[in-house]
């Protein structure tokens, strides 16, 4: 059970609010282009290269998880939140629509409390910074214990990049000595959380009493049919399956193979560094992977490749990057169908493309609903079908998974560190969280020419029929 608050505890963050609140008001008059260059600001202070470099070896180092080799190369999505922000006005009149006589108005959402997970210390904290200087808010971090020191150290570059132009501080804030305790007392008395981590981090964000913004589960699933370019499709995967260990949601876990390609798209995965476990091997790597409860095993998660198969008692040959788990069954006893949060991935054949769906359909119901899927097919209506039927946020076409749905420099989707489940995962929006999340916005109404359907028109065939 966890333990209460303490009144130090308590204190400490009364005065990191009030500190916030602060730097708030001295920075509320601020016009956009000062705001813009502040952006640029703190983002090129932790996302040069030797900066993001020094970092991201240190988060790995810290905390055990992820690639050391791999991990610098998440600075292209700090690069790409303050493409995103420098296009967008964040204040004053944001939008018109003269038609419906609606302006609407930017306002700070004000004090953000941002929990930083574990896996993404030094991204989460210059992203969710970059969003909320943007709109004038101050935002106060809380670290993950394990990589606490990773946190501090990117929150103390970032508040020296505003004292270097002559702004406050604490804008930027972070807690030095985390707990648990006082995560939850700065949730409750911040205006706004934004909880990227596992489930028991958004659930205690959800019952602060605050608004939050939360993720879900991940359990990616790729459905790979007869018109995929194979070589691509194989390539892509071991780029989403291997980035940083596997340790993001957004990783492959499942793919679904037409069976006509199915013996092609397998060689293709050996090629790019793929092994195949056996029947024996698999059923040691499944004890490895998760304990006598169907728990994720802490000390598998985000690890190598080589060493996940050294526990596994798996010699793996030279060269080999991930591990591949040929599997049939569907269902939360069968647990290679759930999040693996590693280098492993399952492989699953189907025939006709309604089988396909279903098994979709089945895996989110092990877990991972809301979060993301992909497809590769060159098939519009297949694309099309499966986007009806998937109980996910996003679905990316064609692209490496784990390093598309948070927005890429060629795709569409917002670029963040944080993606909303909908409904299905429990949050409270389906979309990319960004910008727009990290505002108030006021609407004014004009009076426009009557807009008022007659009955006839609104009722269609059921105007002027019997009445019940």
């Amino acid at each position: 059970m966890a333990r209460e608050i303490t009144e130090a505890e308590r204190a400490y963050a009364q005065e990191l609010l009030a500190n916030a609140r602060r730097a708030m008001c001295l920075i509320e008059g601020y016009d956009q282009a000062r705001i813009d260059r502040l952006c640029q600001a703190v983002a090129w202070a932790v996302a040069n290269e030797q900066t993001y470099t020094r970092l991201s070896h240190m988060s790995v180092d810290e905390s055990g998880l992820g690639d050391r080799e791999g991990r610098p190369n998440k600075r292209f999505k700090i690069m790409g939140i303050l493409r995103d922000a420098l296009r967008q006005k964040s204040m004053g009149i944001i939008e018109e629509i003269p038609e419906k006589g609606i302006v609407k108005y930017a306002k700070p959402a004000g004090v953000i409390a941002s929990l930083v997970p574990v896996t993404n210390a030094s991204l989460t904290e210059a992203g969710n910074g970059i969003y909320a200087l943007k709109c004038k808010d101050a935002i106060i971090f809380s670290p993950h214990p394990a990589s606490r020191k990773t946190t501090n150290e990117t929150v103390r570059i970032m508040r020296a990049a505003l004292r270097n132009q002559g702004v406050p501080e604490d804008v930027f804030q972070c807690i030095e000595k985390p707990s648990i305790p006082l995560a939850q007392e700065l949730m409750s008395i911040c205006d706004l959380t934004i909880a990227t981590g596992g489930p028991a981090m958004v659930r205690a964000a959800y019952s602060s009493g605050k608004p939050a913004y939360g993720v879900g589960a991940g359990n990616a699933t790729m459905v790979i049919d007869e018109t995929a370019n194979v070589p691509e499709a194989a390539r892509n995967t071991r780029l989403s399956k291997t980035s940083d260990n596997g340790s993001g949601c957004s990783a492959d876990g499942n793919l679904l193979v037409e069976a006509s390609i199915y013996d092609d798209f397998l060689e293709c995965l050996r090629k790019e560094g793929g092994y195949l476990v056996d029947g024996e091997e698999k059923e040691r790597l499944q004890s490895i992977l998760w304990d006598s409860e169907g728990h994720r095993t802490l000390d598998t998660i985000a690890r190598p490749a080589a060493r996940i198969a050294e526990l596994a008692g798996i010699t793996l040959p030279a060269g080999k990057k991930f591990l591949i788990v040929k599997e049939d069954s569907i269902g939360k006893q069968y647990l290679f169908s759930s999040e693996k949060l590693s280098p492993v991935l399952s492989i699953f054949q189907y025939s006709g493309f309604e089988n396909a769906l279903e098994m979709v359909r089945q895996i989110y119901e092990v877990g991972g609903k809301g979060h993301s899927c992909g497809i590769y097919s060159f098939d519009d209506d297949h694309i099309h079908r499966l986007a009806l039927v998937a109980p996910v946020s996003r679905i990316m076409v064609r692209q490496p998974q784990s390093k598309a749905n948070a927005g890429a420099f060629n795709n569409g989707m917002p670029m963040t560190s944080s993606m909303g489940c909908g409904i299905w995962g429990g949050n409270i929006t389906n979309e990319n969280v960004s910008l727009k999340h990290y505002m108030n916005v006021t609407w004014v109404s004009r009076p426009i020419a009557e807009d008022k359907p007659s009955e006839q028109e609104l009722f269609g065939e059921f105007y002027n029929t019997a009445v019940f």
